[in-house]
């Protein structure tokens, strides 16, 4: 895990079939390893409030504990960013911030107060905090030469099928009325094939900055941040903070009897999966039109609120799937647009910029597996 050096091979530039295929091969290992990840965490946090009522916390403790996790989830993405681009040190801040998000996950099995729980949670949230900056820079050197969005479609189409099948399991789980505790301690084996990737990956690929042109290294020695990134970024903050929330948007569908109580995990993981497959439409997309695309998100997120809101059930089918197409957006062209608006020398903390603005304006949602959870516990017991 030592600094990359500062200069790629002159045998890198030319993008061969051989240096596509390889390039390929390194977002798909990531890919397994944000895929078995989202099984982990988002397994975990689909029944996190029950398991923490269980252990004795308040319906206020609970709101504090998340919203900790997510605070520090979220705001030191900015300072992690900036030490992986002072440092080189991209492997190491992945690995660390890997380890710390998923071990957190099966420890939650051995908390016997919710003191202990939370604590882990916010753990969990900081290891997030500090591998993905680190994460993106390096998926941003291999998606250079597959195409900066079709490379990070991929990606989040397979993190999205972590993001389905880790709260199916925990689902099961409780169906199986084995039990919480049960349920966390088998997301160890999520997590270590997450970690079994990471280490295949780290082996094969020690030096992912080779993966990319030299023409990337052409330019200043430590660019600054250009006007262009600050305005996207203002766009991205205020884009995303006016996107309706699936818990605002659930809690709709309960409260004016809309959709089925039992219904509406199933309408998230609807949203979910259109997420993962409009990911990779629109990052071919990407590939061909550029930024442009982005206008795509604020266009179809107009309608959302007038259709979630309505009294139809079949307006609200419409409301999930455009809601999973723009977060299918939001993941993909977003990620790709800091990769190509960004110097190399500083994209680790561009990318700690954009994590943090968006993940603030978006903090909301975690909070719908918080509701998903509680809902579950009310219909099918513990």
């Amino acid at each position: 895990m030592t600094n990359e050096p500062a200069q790629p091979e002159k045998t890198q530039d030319r993008v061969t079939p051989a240096r596509r295929s390889r390039a390929m091969a390194f977002i798909l290992l990531l890919g397994l390893v944000s895929l078995f990840g989202d099984i982990t965490y988002e397994g975990a946090h689909s029944f996190l409030g029950p398991y923490l009522s269980i252990l004795g916390a308040s319906a206020a403790a609970v709101g504090f504990a998340t919203g900790l996790g997510d605070f520090v989830g979220y705001s030191l993405r900015l300072l992690s960013g900036w030490f992986a681009d002072r440092t080189g040190q991209y492997w190491l801040m992945t690995f660390i911030g890997y380890a710390l998000n998923l071990l957190a996950v099966p420890l939650l099995a051995l908390a016997g107060r919710w003191e202990v729980a939370a604590a882990l949670v916010v753990l969990e949230r900081f290891g997030k905090a500090i591998r993905t900056p680190s994460r993106d820079t390096m998926l941003s050197h291999a998606t250079s030469v597959v195409g900066r969005g079709w490379g990070f479609g991929v990606h989040e189409a397979m993190d999205q099928i972590g993001a389905i099948l880790g709260p199916l399991l925990m689902s099961l789980v409780i169906y199986l009325k084995l039990g919480y505790r049960e349920g966390y301690a088998l997301l160890a084996i999520p997590a270590g094939l997450a970690l079994l990737c990471l280490v295949i990956a780290r082996i094969n690929f020690p030096r992912p900055r080779l993966l990319e042109s030299q023409e990337a290294f052409l330019s200043e020695k430590k660019p600054r941040l250009n006007s262009i990134f600050w305005l996207y970024s203002a766009f991205i903050g205020l884009a995303v903070f006016g996107f309706a929330n699936f818990q605002l948007i659930s809690y709709h569908f309960n409260a004016a009897a809309v959709v089925p109580d039992m219904q509406i995990p199933l309408f998230f993981a609807i949203a979910i999966g259109v997420d993962g497959v409009f990911a990779l439409l629109v990052g071919r997309l990407y590939d061909r039109l550029g930024l442009s695309m982005l206008l795509a998100a604020p266009l179809l997120t107009i309608p959302i609120p007038f259709l979630a809101f309505s009294q139809s059930y079949g307006l609200a089918v419409g409301a999930v799937v455009l809601w999973g197409a723009v977060m299918g957006i939001q993941e993909t062209i977003m990620r790709a647009a800091v990769a190509d608006l960004t110097h190399i020398s500083r994209r680790g903390f561009g990318f700690g910029i954009f994590n943090t603005i968006y993940g603030l304006a978006l903090s909301r949602r975690r909070s719908l597996r918080c509701h998903l959870s509680w809902q579950s516990s009310v219909d099918g017991g513990s």
